[in-house]
């Protein structure tokens, strides 16, 4: 049983992906977000701001093509300045 939880689990690619994106000032964020995408068909939504608005969550849909595809994305994403948090 302990196996099947650390199993890595099978994804084909192509397939859609979405990633949870936190930062601080939206319009900030919401740029960062598409210089990482840039022409690629996406969907962008807003999905919260903190109390004290200081962060701003997105959800970020996409195509990924493959694993490495979708690393690469998430490193992209997690390397901007304005940006906290990649899940």
């Amino acid at each position: 049983m302990e196996e099947l939880c650390r199993s890595k689990p099978e994804i084909e690619y192509p397939c859609p992906w979405l990633f949870k994106i936190i930062g601080g000032e939206r319009e900030a964020v919401a740029a960062a977000i598409g210089e990482v995408v840039g022409e690629a068909e996406h969907i962008l939504t807003y999905s919260h701001a903190s109390s004290s608005g200081k962060y701003h969550s997105f959800n970020l849909e996409l195509l990924v093509a493959s694993e490495t595809h979708r690393d690469g994305l998430y490193c992209a994403l997690a390397a901007a300045a304005v940006v906290r948090v990649v899940i």
